[in-house]
C-alpha cells in the first residue's frame, strides 16, 4: 500500500532543495550619487524586470495638499522636457513593455518590465520621467479627474471607507493617519506649480534603490543603470523625524454610513511594530496563525466557518519603516456585527492565554518557509524582494537565513508578542455600511 505524502513535508523538502538568491548571486553596487543598484541574473526567460524606489512620499505632503506625492507619481509619465505623453507610451507599448509608478507613505516606487533587448531604451524613458517631468497643464487636469473619480468611488466603497477611517482614527494627529491618495478638497487645490516644486524638492538619487532581475549579466545591468541615472545630481531637505504612534488607550468605534449598502465591512486593530523590530518574526507567525494560514487561520475557522458570522475575515500585519497597523478585516451582516467582534476578540484572547500547540506552530512555520519559493518564482517577485532587503537592511544573505529565522521562533515568543501588541479591549473599530440601528450601535460601542 502506497504511503500518503505529507504536503507540509513536501514544502519543507522543496524549500531545502531550491537555491535562493544570496551573496554569491546578487551583485550590489552603490553609485557615486548614492543610488544602490542590485542585480540578479535569471536567463530562464527573455525578460528583465527593474524595480526600485525613491525616498519621496506622502509624508512630504503639505497639510493643505494631501495627495500631492501620489498625484506627482501618477503624472510623471504625462510628459517630459524630451518626450510628450504620447511618445512615452507609444515607445513603451510598441515593444510590449510596461512601466508603473506610485507613491506610498515614505517612498515612490517604480517597476519596469521589458525584453532584455529593449531594456536600454526603456531605461532611458524611466530616467527621463524620473528626472525631467514637465507636468503639462492639460495632462495634469486629466490626472486630477482620474484621481477625483477614484476618490468619489472610494466614498461608496465600504471596504475602502472602513480602512480609511480606521487609519485616520488610529493615527489621529500622526502622518500615517492621512490618506496617501488625498481628499477631494486637497486634490482640487493642487496646482502644476505644486507638482513642479514637489519634484524639484523631494526627487533625488540619494539612498534610492534599483533592482534589476532577468536575462542580463549583473555587471551589464549595473552599468546600464549607471549610464542613465549615474549623473543625476539632486538633494532633498532632511526629512522631519516621524513621531511615535501610540496604541489606543480604550475601545474606540467609528461608523461611516453609506446609503444603499447591505453589508458592513470592518477594520479592527491597533498599532503594531516596524519591519526592523526584532519581534517582527514572532508577530508574523502570530498573524499567520490568527488570520492567514489555510483558510484565513483561526479567525476563518471559527468566526467564518463554525460560527457563520462573517462573509470573509482575515488579519493583516503592516510592518514598514515605522510601526504600522496590526488589524483584522472582515465583512459581516449588520445583525451579526456584535457577535463577530466578540468572536474576533475571543480568538485574540485565546492566543494571549494559551500557547500555540506544537503541530499548529510547525504547520505555520512550514507555510511561511514553503511560501518563499512561490514569492520568488517570477522576476517581479525577486526584484521586489531585493528592494525590500535593501530598504529594511536585511542583508544579502536574508533569503538563505529566512528558514532558520522562522524555525527559531518559539510558542512563548508568539504568546508574548500577542500579549504586548494585541489588547482586544483597546482597539479602534472602524465600520462602514448601512446606518446601524441605535440598539445595535450601542452593543458594538459597548
Amino acid at each position: 500500500m502506497a504511503r500518503k505524502r505529507n504536503p507540509q513535508s513536501a514544502l519543507r523538502s522543496s524549500a531545502r532543495r531550491w537555491a535562493v538568491p544570496g551573496p554569491h548571486t546578487i551583485a550590489r553596487e552603490v553609485l557615486p550619487n548614492g543610488i544602490v543598484v542590485l542585480a540578479y541574473e535569471n536567463f530562464s526567460s527573455p525578460s528583465v524586470v527593474l524595480s526600485g524606489l525613491l525616498r519621496a512620499g506622502a509624508l512630504d505632503d503639505p497639510p493643505d495638499r494631501i495627495g500631492l506625492a501620489a498625484f506627482a507619481a501618477e503624472a510623471l509619465t504625462r510628459g517630459t522636457s524630451h518626450r510628450t505623453f504620447h511618445q512615452i507610451y507609444e515607445a513603451i507599448e510598441s515593444v510590449g513593455a510596461s512601466l508603473g509608478i506610485g507613491a506610498g507613505h515614505h517612498t515612490t516606487g517604480f517597476t519596469l518590465k521589458a525584453l532584455a533587448e529593449d531594456l536600454p531604451a526603456m531605461l532611458e524613458i524611466l530616467a527621463d520621467v524620473l528626472q525631467n517631468p514637465t507636468f503639462p497643464e492639460e495632462e495634469v487636469e486629466k490626472v486630477r479627474g482620474e484621481i477625483l473619480t477614484d476618490l468619489q468611488e472610494r466614498e461608496h466603497d465600504t471596504r475602502r471607507m472602513a480602512a480609511l477611517r480606521f487609519r485616520e482614527t488610529l493615527f489621529q494627529g500622526h502622518p500615517y493617519g492621512r490618506s496617501v491618495d488625498g481628499y477631494p478638497e486637497t486634490v482640487r487645490a493642487i496646482t502644476r506649480e505644486d507638482l513642479l516644486h514637489f519634484h524639484r524638492t523631494f526627487y533625488h538619487p540619494v539612498r534610492a534603490i534599483v533592482a534589476v532581475v532577468g536575462a542580463i549579466r549583473a555587471g551589464d545591468a549595473i552599468q546600464a543603470v549607471h549610464a542613465v541615472l549615474g549623473d543625476w545630481e539632486a538633494c532633498r531637505p532632511e526629512p522631519l523625524p516621524l513621531p511615535p504612534a501610540a496604541p489606543p488607550a480604550r475601545w474606540i468605534h467609528v461608523h461611516t454610513p453609506i446609503p444603499g449598502k447591505t453589508q458592513v465591512d470592518l477594520v479592527m486593530g491597533t498599532v503594531g511594530l516596524s519591519r526592523r523590530d526584532p519581534e517582527y518574526y514572532a508577530a508574523a507567525l502570530a498573524n499567520s496563525i490568527l488570520g492567514v494560514f489555510g483558510m484565513m487561520g483561526r479567525l476563518g475557522d471559527q468566526v467564518r466557518d463554525r460560527d457563520g458570522l462573517a462573509y470573509y475575515v482575515y488579519s493583516r500585519l503592516d510592518a514598514g519603516l515605522a510601526s504600522g497597523p496590526w488589524s483584522v478585516i472582515a465583512g459581516v451582516a449588520p445583525e451579526h456585527l456584535p457577535q463577530a467582534i466578540q468572536g474576533i476578540q475571543a480568538e485574540i484572547r485565546r492566543m494571549q492565554e494559551r500557547r500555540v500547540p506544537a503541530q499548529e506552530l510547525e504547520d505555520n512555520k512550514s507555510f511561511l518557509i514553503g511560501s518563499l519559493p512561490l514569492q520568488l518564482e517570477t522576476n517581479e517577485g525577486i526584484a521586489g524582494m531585493l528592494v525590500d532587503m535593501e530598504l529594511f537592511e536585511l542583508g544579502l544573505d536574508y533569503l538563505e537565513r529566512f528558514p532558520e529565522i522562522i524555525r527559531s521562533v518559539t510558542a512563548a515568543e508568539i504568546q508574548a508578542v500577542v500579549r504586548k501588541y494585541l489588547d482586544p479591549d483597546r482597539m479602534v473599530l472602524s465600520t462602514a455600511g448601512p446606518e446601524l440601528p441605535s440598539p445595535l450601535a450601542q452593543e458594538v460601542i459597548r
